[in-house]
């Protein structure tokens, strides 16, 4: 079994919660995960020392391989000179991570897609061509038989009201494009609230679609509509036909079990 332990929002700045972070550190080391995920927004204003802070947290979690991706809330805000001319240049000082990359582990490929988009909107994000371009060849050139996962900050899709932003513009034909992938997962972040949803909500047809993940904030003060106040994380469980996920809650360690079938073309998935 392959488990996955996918947190978002660290917002570190103003917002951080240093009790969240313990937590945190303290769930980890309890669920013994193979991989890290954390899907953007580190910092709260993209400033060297956020970054660093960001990076010793999560330096403390498990010894196990880590994937991140920048938010929007990773590239300048108010210092628009640099945010129009050197936007990740405090993630590229102190995050040894490319902002698209790939990662491959035991049991599963990970792409990772920066969607931030200094140049282009302030809150929300975007995904190029030359991006998906980047992920079909990345998982084509894998031979593993284990699941793929997709990573961006930003979500396709927004169930319910409580704030976040516009989903990823043009995601009908992005989720497509990620279908015809054989994607198994996409895990986003930015809400600020857990989500699950499908991609047929998104791209109707036969398929049972894949599973889109949404985490919360893990360690602000930022959490959104029934999560206010609440700092959140997922669990994946991937076993050979299903992913199982559990969100916890990381003061109490509550948690909430959800299944899903593994992203086959003709497959159902699990209630």
């Amino acid at each position: 079994m392959l488990r996955i332990l996918h947190g978002s929002d660290l917002q570190m700045g103003r917002p951080f919660r240093p009790r969240a972070a313990k937590a945190l550190r303290q769930l980890a080391f309890e669920l013994d995960p193979n991989l890290i995920v954390i899907s953007g927004d580190l910092t709260q204003r993209a400033k060297v020392h956020e970054f660093q802070a960001a990076w010793k947290l999560l330096e403390e979690l498990p010894q196990v391989p880590i994937v991140v991706t920048p938010g929007n809330h990773d590239v300048p805000l108010y210092r628009f000179w640099e945010r129009l001319l050197v936007p990740y240049r405090s993630w590229n000082r102190t995050i040894p991570h490319e902002l698209d990359s790939v990662t491959v582990v035991p049991g599963a490929t990970v792409v990772a897609l920066n969607s931030a988009s200094p140049w282009r909107a302030i809150v929300g994000g975007r995904l190029t061509q030359a991006q998906l371009r980047f992920a079909r060849q990345s998982f084509d050139n894998e031979s593993t038989d284990g699941i793929r996962v997709l990573v961006t900050h930003h979500h396709f899709v927004c169930k319910s009201a409580g704030g976040g932003g516009r989903p990823i513009p043009d995601a009908q034909l992005i989720l497509k494009q990620i279908e015809e992938m054989e994607v198994d997962v996409v895990l986003s972040g930015h809400l600020h609230r857990t989500q699950v949803a499908m991609s047929r909500d998104v791209v109707p047809g036969e398929s049972s679609g894949i599973p889109l993940i949404t985490a919360g904030t893990a360690t602000s003060r930022r959490g959104r509509g029934e999560e206010r106040d609440i700092n959140t994380v997922n669990v994946l469980d991937v076993m050979e036909h299903q992913i199982r996920v559990t969100p916890h809650l990381l003061e109490n360690n509550e948690q909430t079990l959800l299944s899903f079938g593994r992203h086959f073309r003709d497959a159902t998935p699990y209630a």
